[in-house]
């Protein structure tokens, strides 16, 4: 005898084809997708490009990938309800892959930029942008991992970046990736191309904190201290003489002329070990400790010299604007 499906009169016909998941994905979706814009670019130097964007406040800024809209001389935003705005730069990080702009306009849905330190590996991530051009195109996954780096246009590395396996295209940058609360949980911006599944976003805490300070200055300030290093390892002997921690260190490679590492007497040849007392045994790891604050302020760089450990003031500078 065949078996016939039954229909449960006390459920709406849709939601037996409606899972928890589903509906937890589409129910995101629907509150998220006003906020989110197809956003195509002009350049000078190459044809047009084009990527995504969100809303993060009633009054219009917009955030979005560096590397979509970075030497554009005009940028058009397609809001979901049909409308087409001219938008304007506020600011702009190669750093961190991320930019701010603005279109004036009323009635605007944004979004809420959501605690990224609570975000667990296996919760759901949901990504909303234009992908190839598709607007309003929403795809679904999980948080793969945390905790991932990413090396920006800048050469510095991005913390703190969320890995998911939720699909991403090219017309994806600079879309939200969700929760299922459509709390913006990263923004999306690179995938590996020969793999399958391994797609990155940067985190929303770093968003909030980078949006706010290309809001309040159009720019990011860091410090610099104008040394070409690369990662090299200790001799063990060297180490175990002078009690140090680390396995590696900072060769100098390089040092600009008259630069703040120059004046402090730095040479070519010399391993930087520390920046006031912090570990640098990587150059990423020196890069993260030249921030803002340390613009003019005096510090004590630790290095070899030969075998020799020796620590010299060095007064860093504002790092000239990428944008």
């Amino acid at each position: 005898m065949m078996a016939t499906l039954t229909h449960d009169p006390a459920l709406p016909g849709n939601d037996l084809l409606l899972d928890a998941y589903s509906q937890a994905v589409s129910g995101a979706f629907e509150a998220a997708h006003p906020a989110v814009v197809h956003l195509e670019v002009g350049s000078d130097r190459a044809p047009g490009g084009s990527g995504s964007a969100f809303f993060i406040s009633p009054d219009g800024y917009l955030l979005t990938n560096s590397h979509v809209i970075h030497g554009a001389r005009e940028m058009r935003v397609f809001l979901a309800d049909g409308r087409k705005l001219a938008a304007e730069l506020i600011g702009d990080d190669p750093g961190t892959d991320l930019a701010v702009l603005r279109v004036s306009a009323d009635e605007i849905s944004c979004l809420t930029l959501a605690d990224s330190a609570a975000v667990r590996p296996g919760q759901i991530a949901i990504a909303i942008g234009s992908p190839m051009g598709f607007q309003q195109t929403v795809t679904a996954g999980i948080v793969s991992g945390l905790g991932r780096s990413l090396r920006g246009a800048s050469g510095r590395l991005i913390d703190n970046v969320i890995q998911t396996d939720a699909a991403l295209n090219p017309g994806n940058s600079g879309g939200p990736l969700v929760n299922t609360l459509s709390e913006v949980i990263g923004v999306n911006t690179a995938i590996i191309r020969p793999a399958q599944g391994i797609c990155f976003a940067i985190a929303s805490n770093t968003a909030r904190w980078v949006a706010a300070w290309l809001i309040k200055d159009g720019r990011i300030r860091r410090s610099f201290i104008g040394l070409v290093g690369q990662d090299v390892p200790l001799l063990r002997k060297v180490s175990r003489h002078h009690h140090l921690a680390q396995e590696t260190g900072v060769l100098i490679a390089g040092i600009e002329n008259n630069s703040p590492a120059a004046r402090a007497g730095l040479l070519e040849g010399d391993v930087v070990l520390a920046l006031d007392e912090a570990a640098t045994p990587t150059l990423d790891s020196l890069h993260k400790l030249l921030t803002g604050d340390r613009i003019g302020e005096r510090a004590i760089v630790t290095f070899l010299r030969g075998v020799e450990l020796r620590r010299h003031a060095v007064i860093p500078l504002e790092m000239p604007d990428l944008s």
